[in-house]
């Protein structure tokens, strides 16, 4: 757990009563941007994938203790971390808390040895695109096209090493 002035991160689970309210939230959102109910797709992965036994975090950011935004990963292969489920409650937006949230996935991931993040996002969530943009991700697709054309829109990012030894002391082995 970190903490910054009435900011702390929080490993939790799924079942966690914090998660849910913003979970349901961002399927809302998702449901008005696609058009459909995306609440499934949001349940499409089994809660442990999201849990320490089988690779996986869910991270919380919370503001004097309730959640703000949140994020998470699970093992997309030996070497990789995907993030998922990345958001920012609405009445918190536009404050940078994103960009903290995957920082903080991003440094879960590398103390666990992962070499390499992988994400995509939706056509219809530009400020996604940005966010990941601005944080150092490579986009795995053509920036110039309609995102509508090319669906959902894959990036990557390589972890540094030293970021890998910081917590061992030498480079994990995965």
């Amino acid at each position: 757990m970190t903490s910054a002035p009435d900011l702390t991160i929080t490993q939790v689970t799924v079942s966690d009563p914090r998660v849910k309210p913003l979970l349901r939230e961002l399927g809302d959102e998702y449901s008005r941007r696609y058009g459909r109910d995306a609440h499934a797709e949001l349940a499409r992965y089994p809660d442990e994938e999201f849990t320490t036994p089988y690779g996986g975090a869910l991270l919380l950011l919370l503001e004097r203790g309730e959640p703000v935004a949140g994020g998470a990963f699970r093992r997309y292969d030996a070497t990789t971390a995907e993030l998922k489920r990345i958001w920012t409650h609405s009445a918190h937006r536009r404050r940078g808390l994103a960009g903290r949230v995957v920082a903080e996935l991003e440094r879960e991931a590398s103390a666990r040895g992962y070499r390499r993040i992988y994400l995509t996002t939706g056509p219809r969530q530009p400020e996604a695109r940005g966010l990941y943009l601005a944080t150092g991700y490579t986009p795995l697709f053509d920036t110039e096209a309609d995102p509508e054309t090319i669906g959902p829109l894959p990036f990557e990012k390589h972890l540094p090493a030293e970021a890998r030894t910081a917590r061992t002391g030498k480079a994990a082995d995965l």
